[in-house]
């Protein structure tokens, strides 16, 4: 695995790791209510890490030079990340046929 790699699912294991040490040590708390608050610290984080250089002839910002461009990028990601989930899809879905 390369370095960056290796950073990403650390990243990743790390927050499903304190998501679920939250759930276990808040037993009052809503699992709803964890991961709302998870991803809006994972965006505030997103945001603060792709603010442009301010150079407009930076080839590196052009996909975030903008707060629009910033947005449809984070979109992007999150229909990447939740679609390749293995918790897209539940059983418990509406659309999900029935035999």
């Amino acid at each position: 695995m390369e370095p960056t790699e290796d950073i990403f699912e650390a990243a990743f294991q790390q927050s499903v790791e304190i998501g679920n040490r939250l759930a276990t040590k808040e037993t009052t708390a809503e699992l709803w209510e964890i991961a709302d608050g998870m991803l809006a610290g994972a965006i505030q984080f997103w945001l603060y890490s792709r603010q442009p250089c301010g150079d407009p002839k930076c080839e590196d910002c052009d996909a975030i030079n903008t707060a629009d461009l910033r947005m449809a990028e984070i979109r992007r990601l999150l229909e990447e990340f939740a679609t390749e989930s293995e918790y897209y899809h539940a059983p418990t879905d509406v659309n999900v046929g029935r035999a």
